[in-house]
């Protein structure tokens, strides 16, 4: 069971990896049991596991949903989500492989080449050049630990920073801040790449309250 489990676990991220299930959706229970061919047991030890992460929340009769944050909760998963994102990049400047400078490297010009060829008009495929970007800087930080930590804590606020890059001019400042972020750890610039990387992950309020608002 403990191999069914991990798998159903794996789908599940999947699914809100790639904006299938949104925040606040009941996740189907049975289509997932049809989908992996298992029993509700496994099903459920996975709800308990992701519960355990806050990415999803266990109803009583009613299965479970993908975690819905209000304001308060949006602000303060994102005051430390940028933290862990800042540390990413300052960890980054100073341990950065070859492989991954160069991996960096296209990752940024894949961000700047999509804004300058298709400007606003695909912003569900930058946003995958997004996630490329921001995982090869947490991948640069050595730190497995800290890897997984920006990881749970992106999928609770991912389907809003998906939504940022339907605004008008975001995907451009996006890349913009790409280059300035990678430019900072290829120089070593521990303080700068942490401080240009939170500055980078975090909204203003208004911004924040727009995307709840638009999200339902």
């Amino acid at each position: 069971m403990a191999g069914q489990t991990e798998t159903l676990i794996a789908a599940i991220l999947e699914d809100i990896d790639a904006g299938r299930l949104a925040p606040g959706q009941e996740i189907d229970e049975a289509a997932l049991a049809h989908r992996h061919g298992v029993s509700r047991t496994p099903i459920r030890e996975a709800y308990i596991q992701l519960e355990a992460t806050g990415l999803i929340r266990r109803l009583p009769r009613k299965g479970a949903i993908l975690f819905k944050p209000g304001l308060e909760e949006f602000l303060a998963i994102q005051e430390v989500h940028a933290r862990l994102e800042g540390q990413a990049a300052g960890l980054a400047a100073r341990r950065l492989s070859p492989e991954l400078r160069d991996r960096l490297e296209a990752s940024t010009l894949a961000c700047e080449t999509h804004a300058a060829e298709k400007g606003e008009t695909d912003p569900d495929d930058y946003y995958q050049l997004n996630l490329v970007f921001h995982e090869t800087v947490a991948l640069g930080a050595a730190n497995a630990f800290l890897l997984e930590m920006i990881k749970t804590n992106a999928r609770k606020l991912m389907a809003y920073y998906r939504a940022r890059y339907r605004y008008p001019g975001a995907i451009a400042q996006s890349a913009q801040d790409h280059r300035h972020i990678a430019d900072l750890i290829i120089a070593h610039d521990r303080a700068g790449a942490e401080a240009a990387m939170e500055a980078h992950i975090l909204f203003d309020q208004i911004t924040v309250m727009d995307l709840l608002a638009a999200l339902g």
